[in-house]
């Protein structure tokens, strides 16, 4: 399984720490980080629009019986093989299923050529991606980092990385998003990088756990 290693030492995430203070302590409490990757392309943006507007658990839950109902072998051959009746009832809706049906036959008529993508900058992926029914830049950008592990990108309408920085930056609700492209100058180009902490925040229950980060660093130092 190909891991991303974020090590706390690394050049990049001491620049980001020297520009933006409140990151600096952050990164310290959390320490390194290790994300899997999602080395084959067309079941990593397969499982980007099962998440679409569901819960993590609820995502994780659908793609484990789609799994089952392709025995381990998600393409787009064998989703090809099997029914919308059949993938309506693993838990996805008629238009998840048009959304999966649409990618996989772009795919097999090779109108869409995965393998390629790698060679492209983001911006040209996010257009052509984009450009398939029911995958938005969200998709794509959770796509450039968990698959082709791009590290300058900002998904800014992530929500869980909207929470983190809310938590962190101490920030109204209704800025959660202003405040990210306010620090995005700070973080430029490490956004990827950033990003991650802004998820461990939440991943790591801090946000229920703690008002705010100086009371998380309270108590470490207990």
């Amino acid at each position: 399984m190909e891991k991303l290693i974020i090590k706390k030492d690394d050049k990049a995430v001491r620049e980001l720490c020297k520009a933006d203070p409140a990151m600096k302590k952050l990164t310290a409490i959390v320490g390194d980080i290790e994300v899997l990757l999602r080395p084959n392309y067309f079941i990593s943006l397969v499982r980007s629009i099962i998440g679409q507007l569901i819960s993590v658990q609820a995502a994780d839950a659908i793609y484990r019986r789609l799994e089952i109902l392709l025995n381990y072998d998600i393409s787009p051959e064998t989703i090809e093989k099997v029914s919308d009746e059949q993938l309506r009832a693993i838990g996805l809706s008629s238009r998840k299923v048009s959304y999966i049906r649409d990618f996989s036959q772009k795919v097999l008529q090779s109108e869409i050529n995965l393998q390629s993508l790698n060679q492209l900058d983001n911006k040209q992926i996010i257009n052509q991606l984009t450009s398939i029914k029911g995958i938005g830049k969200w998709t794509v950008e959770m796509f450039l980092i968990f698959s082709l592990g791009r590290m300058d990108v900002l998904a800014s309408v992530d929500i869980g990385i909207q929470r983190g920085a809310r938590w962190l930056y101490q920030v109204d609700k209704s800025e959660r998003r202003s405040i990210l492209e306010e620090k995005s100058k700070l973080w430029n180009p490490h956004f990827t990088i950033a990003s991650f902490y802004l998820w461990e925040v939440v991943q790591l229950n801090f946000v229920s756990l703690y008002k705010s980060l100086e009371d998380l660093a309270a108590d470490q130092n207990k």
